[in-house]
């Protein structure tokens, strides 16, 4: 993100909006920065739109005993009473000079009235915080880690997101950790698996991906590893369908199809699409349909529909190598 100066807060109305509570908190945090940085004694006050009132509203333009310079936080802009509205809508029409008022509304319909009326005014500029796609979060761990003087290989970004998940305050948190361990060293995957290697995903994603290439003896090397480590069988079985819908989606796509198309019709990230192409080379359409029954039938043993889970599994891997044209 980039840096705010004080004219871009003070006496100006900042609305951050979306559901990304971490984009929306560094919003905040940049606002209040470029506070600081014009006046390091000004004061930063927060509080919760609910608790706004119009004798809140008023106080908001009148000087404070310790410093003229103010950042006003106002979170939860969605829940403001109604009566503050008009009140709040005013205020925002005319700020006070030495005053950035920052309003942060979580997403949503509620609100989005006085959204659209704060949206019209000149004297606010907002900035939104939309959800990230999947195939766009090995894209933000890349620029974590580079913001942490760091270095990270795709393969290793995209491992991350499946050891880590999706949520964007995990994986910034493990960004900042491997960065902060490994100081001008790149981040591989063999340094991701020494950190999050335990991770019930990435065992999942691992078996999946032997599998799919016929590593049958390695394929079942690691589910026994996994299912002794207690992974849950749903994972694996979660795991196996998404790698076939990948491998379905590429086999099916026109040819010269450009990567970026690609990778955003299968859901993964565009390096991705090189161990995908590998894998495809070994499956037709009658073997991809045979490893999709075989998998949907071992989805549905391990919840409920057989006794032995891991024997479940087992048949699994073997069906799905199986399934390929050649090994």
């Amino acid at each position: 993100m980039s840096s705010l100066h004080a004219s871009d807060v003070l006496g100006r109305i900042r609305l951050v909006t979306g559901p990304e509570e971490l984009l929306n908190d560094r919003s905040v945090a940049a606002a209040t920065a470029a506070v600081r940085a014009a006046d390091p004694e000004s004061e930063v006050s927060q509080a919760t739109a609910d608790q706004v009132t119009m004798a809140v509203l008023a106080d908001l333009a009148s000087p404070s005993l310790f410093s003229s310079v103010r950042c006003v936080v106002v979170r939860g802009l969605e829940d403001l009473p109604d009566d503050a509205h008009a009140g709040l809508l005013e205020y925002a029409a005319a700020p006070a000079e030495d005053v950035a008022l920052v309003l942060v509304h979580s997403g949503g319909q509620k609100g989005s009235g006085l959204l659209t009326r704060l949206r019209k005014l000149p004297t606010v500029s907002e900035v939104r915080s939309a959800p990230l796609r999947p195939s766009e979060l090995t894209r933000f761990v890349s620029a974590e880690v580079r913001s942490h003087g760091g270095r990270i290989a795709e393969d290793a970004a995209e491992l991350l997101v499946q050891a880590v998940g999706q949520d964007l305050r995990a994986l910034a948190g493990a960004a900042a950790q491997l960065a902060s361990d490994f100081p001008g060293e790149p981040l591989t995957q063999a340094v991701v698996r020494r950190y999050f290697g335990g991770r019930a995903e990435v065992k999942s994603f691992t078996i999946a991906d032997a599998a799919l290439a016929g590593r049958t003896a390695t394929a079942l090397e690691e589910l026994r590893w996994a299912l002794d480590s207690g992974t849950p069988s749903v994972l694996v079985t979660s795991a196996f369908a998404s790698g076939l819908r990948g491998l379905a989606r590429v086999g099916s796509a026109p040819r010269g199809t450009a990567d970026a198309d690609l990778a955003r019709q299968a859901g993964v990230p565009p390096w991705k699409l090189r161990t995908i192409r590998e894998q495809a080379r070994g499956w037709d359409e009658r073997g991809l349909a045979g490893a999709i029954r075989a998998v949907a039938q071992a989805d549905a043993d391990v919840k409920g529909a057989a006794g032995d889970a891991g024997f479940a599994l087992e048949r699994m891997v073997l069906a799905v190598t199986s399934a390929r044209v050649r090994s």
